[in-house]
């Protein structure tokens, strides 16, 4: 599979090339160059497979061309120890449980999956074809987060041979037990806390890779969404949950709510429609950060500073995948941006809600279902509940384990949110941050500083 950059001046790229530089070098996201479509007979019998079955034949059809078979299914295999569920909340609304990996967040399984996949073309055992220009250098991956991102990708690398993490998150607005996740590590992981919003953590990521600079001093890649090997197989997701309904007997007008920030999920289950899934159509639920929304809303799009809210790891002001769903729905630039509007429209709607919204849709739940709903989670129920249409049943994504988001649970609900061992045991571990400004060359001065 050829690879090219949605801003279309940087060359096709291969797999390798795409998952180990991140970004291309006209600061594009990498796209691949087609789209495989899945066989009738996977969707006839999909109510029948695993997760990981289902998750193998999906990247079968996104990786099948340039990572041995058997090596893929391994891949998957190792990734996916866990289940994702889908609960009943309504008659008409379910779950997806996004939150049963080792960090209790949806990105575990993307940073699993990318992790294995960079050990696989670096590996020095792997045939020297295709790692000759990286087996012997240590790749730097940097991760900027507003939350689960550091700790699903610093627990998905940990310990990774080769690999030394850096985790970029604003100080002071993430969750204390997410901010634990990543910053108690040590080994291979630095947690760097840059005094801005995540917007600067990602731009100084962003930059990183632009500096000729650094990357001739060392071997830079991105483990945000940005990077096709950690947003692709977020598709899994969606295929499962499909799987899961027809069991039950409830997919002919299913819809998917997506909360959403950095857009890389939502992004992963639109790439899973132009496979076939079978999704009627698909609602990208917002906080007060709008971007989306007032696009949907108007055709255009105005990035703006991001505002902190409750749903802290979807405060991003100008999320990167916007970008890869304006390329796949104008036929990479085929068609004008008023036919690009209307074919995303088409598919997708918005909602965005603000903290009170949040805070009230999270209590209603809690008194008349009993499910305990996180702030990300609530903004997708919310769009479900405002926005599902007779005869449509709804799955909305609960990205993270409330658990994760302890204080403020616990606070809007008057409850104690039980925190889970594996959780807890994050909570014993020594606090170990660089502090950084926002000014990249700050952040330039220490990377080449680093070995």
């Amino acid at each position: 599979m050829q690879y090219y950059s949605t801003n279309g001046k940087a060359p096709i790229a291969d797999l390798q090339k795409a998952v180990v530089k991140g970004l291309a070098e006209d600061r594009g996201l990498y796209m691949p160059e087609k789209i495989h479509q899945l066989p009738k007979e996977f969707f006839d019998h999909i109510q029948e497979m695993s997760f990981r079955d289902i998750a193998y034949n999906v990247a079968s059809a996104f990786f099948g061309e340039d990572v041995d078979l058997d090596a893929l299914q391994e891949l998957v295999y190792d990734t996916l120890p866990f289940d994702c569920p889908v609960v009943k909340v309504t008659d008409s609304i379910y779950s997806l449980e996004l939150f049963h990996g080792p960090t209790l967040a949806f990105k575990d399984v993307g940073a699993r999956f990318m992790a294995r996949l960079l050990r696989y073309f670096t590996s020095s055992t792997s045939d020297t074809s295709r790692t000759s220009d990286t087996s012997s250098k240590t790749i730097n991956v940097l991760v900027a987060t507003s939350g689960d991102t550091g700790s699903a990708v610093a627990n998905g690398f940990l310990g990774v041979e080769g690999i030394h993490v850096y985790v970029l998150y604003p100080k002071g607005k993430v969750s204390p037990i997410q901010e634990c996740q990543f910053t108690t590590l040590g080994k291979n992981i630095t947690a760097i806390e840059v005094d801005g919003v995540f917007d600067d953590c990602q731009a100084l990521v962003k930059n990183a890779f632009m500096d000729e600079e650094l990357n001739n001093h060392m071997m830079l890649t991105s483990a945000n969404s940005i990077n096709v090997a950690r947003f692709l197989p977020q598709a899994f997701y969606y295929f499962n949950a499909y799987a899961r309904m027809k069991a039950l007997g409830k997919t002919d007008q299913l819809v998917m709510c997506v909360p959403s920030g950095n857009f890389g999920n939502i992004c992963s289950a639109l790439f899973g429609h132009e496979m076939g899934l079978p999704v009627k159509r698909f609602i990208a639920a917002n906080n007060a950060n709008d971007v989306f929304y007032n696009y949907l809303q108007t055709g255009q799009y105005n990035p703006k500073a991001s505002v902190q809210t409750l749903a802290n790891a979807m405060d991003v002001g100008d999320p990167s995948n916007f970008a890869r769903i304006l390329n796949l729905y104008s036929k990479n630039g085929a068609r004008t941006p008023e036919e690009t509007h209307a074919a995303i429209t088409s598919l997708i709607s918005g909602a965005t809600y603000s903290d009170e919204q949040i805070k009230e849709t999270m209590r209603q739940c809690y008194e008349e279902t009993g499910y305990i709903l996180d702030p990300h989670g609530a903004c997708g129920y919310q769009a479900l509940v405002d926005g599902l249409q007779e005869g449509e049943i709804g799955v909305f994504c609960e990205t993270a384990h409330p658990a994760k988001f302890k204080e403020k649970v616990d606070d809007i609900l008057g409850i104690d949110v039980e925190i889970p061992a594996r959780l807890a045991a994050f909570m014993e571990g020594e606090k170990q941050s660089v502090p950084m400004s926002k000014d990249f060359s700050d952040f330039k001065s220490y990377l080449l500083n680093q070995a």
